[in-house]
């Protein structure tokens, strides 16, 4: 499988990426291994993530979300949260 997933910042901000293991992503990400966005950015949390069959159909999801306002990703965060 593969996964589009959502992290919520120490300074709140969002960062979206694509894995294929997420909980492995998650712990290079607060170990500072993980995109140099997120790095002075720590501790990183999970959020928000959703699984894809393919590689391609996963990534073009990552740059739909990355092209969102935060008010849109809120939005997504907030409706998954309820389901």
């Amino acid at each position: 499988m593969h996964f589009v997933y959502i992290l919520q910042c120490s300074d709140n901000s969002y960062y979206t990426g694509y894995t294929t293991d997420v909980q492995r992503r998650l712990a290079e990400h607060n170990k500072g291994k993980g995109s140099r966005i997120t790095r002075s950015k720590l501790p990183v949390v999970l959020i928000h993530r959703e699984a894809y069959r393919t590689k391609s159909k996963a990534l073009k999801r990552e740059a739909q979300i990355k092209s969102w306002p935060r008010i849109k990703k809120e939005a997504l965060i907030a409706r998954r949260a309820g389901e």
